[in-house]
């Protein structure tokens, strides 16, 4: 009698049985890199959006104009700024219009609402015509903390600006802090031209 050719049960369940752990570990792996994947993206677009808003920032302040402007109380000085306000805007200043031509002179101002977003205000104009209210944009989201200090004149920071009512000028520099919901800490310092 021929002996028959073939693997026996014990030889085809062991062949399983590998290729089941080979196929168990690469769906495990590929999960792991889908994962990483997903939290490099996320942390891409975090900042990202980051970096956007400090350009805007920059942009914004560099462009900022000694020009006090007429609301319907008064007159305002060119450059305000309150620590953690309520509801008007942690800062508030006169912007001049870029040299690119895309935008116009115009009072600006930024704030982090109740959502921890921080919003960008900005009036149609220079001077703030009765009822006129703000545009609000938020500008990066998921903010804990949006602190602003000021460079005055003798070279020390204040948390509020103007440090005189009759003070009309514009701080040496800004320092910006921002903490992120997931505790990261930023702190930048802009210049301001004038």
């Amino acid at each position: 009698m021929k002996r028959a050719r073939g693997f026996t049960l014990i030889e085809v369940m062991s062949a399983l049985l590998v290729l089941s752990l080979l196929a168990l570990m690469s769906y495990r792996g590929l999960g792991a890199v889908l994962d990483a994947r997903e939290h490099v993206k996320h942390e891409t677009d975090k900042w990202r959006h980051v970096a956007a808003f400090f350009a805007r920032f920059e942009r914004d302040v560099e462009l900022a104009a000694p020009r006090p402007v007429r609301t319907p109380t008064g007159i305002a000085p060119a450059w305000l700024g309150v620590p953690s306000a309520t509801a008007e805007a942690s800062l508030e200043f006169s912007r001049f219009a870029s040299t690119e031509g895309v935008d116009t002179a115009r009072r600006i101002g930024y704030r982090l609402n109740d959502k921890n977003e921080i919003e960008l205000w900005l009036w149609p104009g220079l001077d703030v015509a009765p009822d006129a209210l703000p545009a609000r944009y938020p500008v990066l989201a998921g903010v804990k903390t949006f602190e602003l200090q000021y460079l005055d004149r003798s070279l020390v920071w204040v948390d509020t600006w103007p440090t005189s009512p009759a003070d009309q000028s514009v701080p040496r520099a800004v320092r910006l802090r921002i903490v992120l919901a997931s505790n990261e800490e930023i702190v930048r310092i802009f210049v301001l031209q004038s």
